[in-house]
């Protein structure tokens, strides 16, 4: 017999079922025993005999043969009377590092870490996962409507690409080479090179020794690379369309993830664009907070977001202007304001996940920019020959998707939007 998916027991024809999965809890009552069985898709109560019950415990994974009846009282509305269980494979530990069977699962962030499998197991924490694979497929759903080509770029380079102290070092057939920071260069490549628009969803790795609420060492980012734009508003615009996109793709396929989390996605009809040097001046008047120079720290953006909230009635704020001196090398300075250049952050619920803006597309400007920064062009002479063949005027911008997922879900680290992360201190499992 086919298994059916607990999910879909109350569409299926047939009154007999198989169905598979983990034993959720045991209720021993003595005139009537039952159990629940968790899958992926969801919890069902089997009602089983006394004998049954023997070797079973929870988390042994087996298969049910029953009849599926119709009880208001059970999850679902449905529940399942065994003829026959199977045990397909036994759960032999000693003692289970914590319960998954709980509304919380009791215990550190750390210990639920270290036993991931374990910890995954539980329908809610998973549900972080199945939110995750939502913002990718409407990544890419969105992205294929306007048009762009998913790319694939390389994630061991050289080290003249991008250098610096917070890269990844890797032994490369003798050579030294380096884990990728961001595909930066080879997506703007990709849109000299005849795409015009591309988009790529891939991993990224920051040596930055940090070991905050915020910070992985490696993690997934969702990269959008555009040519012949107007200005660096074009970008803003693609990800507003795509934020807009998103929240109504998730109440459409997440409504029990969401649920679970308490949260309501509202709709989202604009995004304030506001320079950062005028949000450095109303933290610094409404909240006496002063801010590092062409930035806001974290506080910083927490305070600001407060501020839009109350002003705007909005989550999101584009950050623009930033200075010349705190972007990289290939940014384009304004033309009409001195000193800035023409990029962006996107700060959500007091968090930073997006940095974007135009890009340099005329060679001569792109080689001086690279001597201003102090660093010698011929490093660089792989990225910036193709400037010499018309490179359209272009941008992009990259959302760390842990980060997303996390303001998302109003989950308190990042760790817990990693399926298996890796920060300072982690590299198993």
């Amino acid at each position: 017999m086919e298994r059916v998916l607990i999910k879909d027991l109350g569409s299926v024809k047939q009154d007999k079922v198989l169905v598979k999965g983990w034993i959720h809890k045991i209720h021993n009552l003595g005139s009537v025993n039952f159990l629940q069985l968790r899958d992926k898709s969801g919890i069902v109560q089997i009602v089983i005999d006394k004998e049954n019950l023997n070797d079973l415990r929870i988390e042994t994974s087996i298969e049910v043969l029953g009849t599926k009846v119709f009880n208001e009282k059970a999850p679902q509305g449905i529940e399942i009377q065994a003829e026959k269980i199977k045990i397909v494979g036994k759960a032999t530990y000693e003692m289970m590092p914590f319960e998954i069977n709980k509304r919380e699962i009791n215990a550190a962030l750390e210990v639920q870490l270290d036993n991931r499998v374990i910890s995954l197991r539980k329908p809610k924490i998973r549900a972080i996962f199945k939110i995750q694979e939502e913002i990718e497929e409407a990544f890419r759903k969105y992205l294929k409507e306007k048009d762009f080509s998913q790319v694939h770029t390389p994630k061991i380079i050289d080290s003249s690409t991008e250098g610096g102290s917070e890269m990844f070092t890797v032994d490369y057939f003798g050579s030294r080479a380096f884990l990728a920071q961001s595909p930066q260069f080879y997506k703007q490549m990709m849109v000299g090179a005849g795409f015009e628009r591309v988009y790529e969803i891939g991993h990224a790795y920051r040596a930055e020794p940090h070991n905050t609420w915020r910070h992985l060492s490696e993690y997934v980012s969702l990269d959008v690379e555009m040519g012949f734009i107007e200005d660096e508003n074009d970008i803003m615009d693609v990800e507003k369309g795509f934020l807009q996109y998103l929240f109504k793709h998730l109440k459409q396929t997440c409504k029990k993830e969401l649920e679970m989390y308490g949260i309501d996605l509202k709709d989202m009809p604009s995004i304030p664009r506001i320079p950062l040097a005028a949000a450095q001046a109303i933290i610094l008047e409404k909240y006496d907070k002063k801010s590092p120079v062409g930035n806001l720290d974290a506080e910083g953006e927490k305070l600001f977001s407060k501020y839009v909230k109350e002003t705007y009635n909005s989550d999101f704020v584009f950050l623009t202007q930033y200075p010349i001196s705190k972007r990289p090398m290939y940014t384009l300075p304004h033309d009409e304001i001195e000193g800035v250049t023409r990029s962006f952050d996107l700060i959500y619920k007091g968090l930073e996940i997006t940095t974007g803006g135009q890009r340099i597309h005329e060679y001569d400007m792109l080689i001086e920019n690279i001597k201003k920064f102090r660093l010698n062009p011929e490093d660089f002479k792989f990225y910036t020959d193709f400037f010499q063949y018309g490179m359209p005027p272009h941008g992009g911008f990259a959302i760390g998707l842990e980060r997303l997922t996390m303001k998302i879900l109003d989950l308190q680290n990042i760790r817990e939007a990693a399926l298996l992360p890796r920060d300072l201190k982690r590299m198993t499992p």
